[in-house]
């Protein structure tokens, strides 16, 4: 487990599956999920199952986001792509409900996965590819020392339009 004064960052547990089951069907999300369809209690049930297969495996680690006081889950941090050989992996979060968003809670996340990921993972790099319209997104990055990498140009299709992407980047110091 991970974890500063106010949150913890915890493998994904049986109990979790409301509320996975709550945030991947929630359709506002989808457009940053690159998800079209929604899953089924069945198809989380078998995803925290084996959840807890290695990094190394899996190339991807998904962590619970809970408040230490109340305890209460607030989100999902996500590592994907991990590739060992290049000491790399992206890195997504997802605080779900409106009354836990401006609270600290991501940047407390992003800040523990990069301890995480550069400490006892030893990657020389972190990434992420935010929407250019998510501009909290883009503020956190960027005050966690993310640098801005590239841009792709109507990357991600919106409804009737297109919407560009911004790559950051974060090397190990």
């Amino acid at each position: 487990m991970v974890k500063d004064d106010t949150i913890r960052l915890r493998a994904l547990e049986p109990e979790d599956l409301e509320y996975l089951y709550k945030w991947e069907n929630d359709m506002d999300l989808w457009e940053v999920s690159d998800t079209l369809t929604p899953f089924s209690i069945f198809t989380l049930k078998k995803y925290i199952e084996t959840c807890h297969l290695d990094i190394y495996t899996t190339k991807q680690l998904r962590l619970m986001i809970e408040r230490i006081d109340p305890q209460t889950r607030v989100g999902l941090v996500d590592l994907y792509d991990f590739d060992p050989y290049h000491q790399r992996a992206g890195i997504g979060i997802m605080i779900h409900d409106s009354e836990n968003q401006k609270q600290g809670f991501a940047t407390s996340a992003i800040r523990l996965m990069i301890d995480y990921c550069f400490e006892t993972l030893g990657l020389n790099q972190i990434y992420s590819s935010v929407p250019s319209g998510n501009i909290g997104s883009r503020k956190l990055f960027e005050k966690l020392g993310f640098v801005q990498t590239g841009y792709r140009k109507n990357w991600l299709r919106r409804g009737n339009g297109w919407e560009d992407i911004v790559y950051f980047q974060l090397l190990n110091q």
